[in-house]
């Protein structure tokens, strides 16, 4: 996992991580306060036999984003290693291609979990899914 200044827009910082990340091919932004975005541009690798996103892909997209903004809880200049407990997702609307982003944050946490909520939307703006997640921090190594 790399964290890097985005060239194209002041004050973010991409993530880029080998595996899932470039199997999946979403991009995954943090801007100066810690707030976490991951977009994917949906294309026919990311549909079921019915022409809509895979609800796997919605899961690990959701996944993501819940997972970068706990890590922001626990390690604002960095990124803190942790992994998922729970995940709960709420599939509420179908799409096909397209742009699709989502974004969290933090509703409550302490020393080593935190829980996080977070929206997918598509380029409308219309709600797509929820989701809610806790996180557990680990130590590396």
């Amino acid at each position: 996992m790399v964290l890097k200044s985005d060239p194209l827009q002041e004050g973010l910082r991409r993530i880029d991580d080998p595996g899932c990340q470039q199997l999946v091919g979403y991009e995954t932004r943090l801007d100066a306060r810690g707030v976490c975005e991951v977009t994917l541009d949906v294309g026919a690798q990311h549909l079921n036999r019915h022409g809509i996103l895979h609800g796997g892909m919605v899961a690990t997209v959701m996944d993501v984003v819940c997972g970068n903004t706990a890590s922001q809880y626990f390690d604002p200049e960095g990124h803190g290693a942790l992994v998922t407990v729970a995940l709960n997702l709420s599939y509420l609307a179908p799409t096909g291609p397209g742009r699709i982003t989502a974004t969290a944050r933090v509703t409550g946490g302490g020393k080593s979990t935190v829980h996080v909520i977070g929206d997918l939307q598509d380029a409308k703006g219309d709600l797509l899914a929820t989701a809610t997640g806790i996180f557990r921090r680990i130590r590396k190594g």
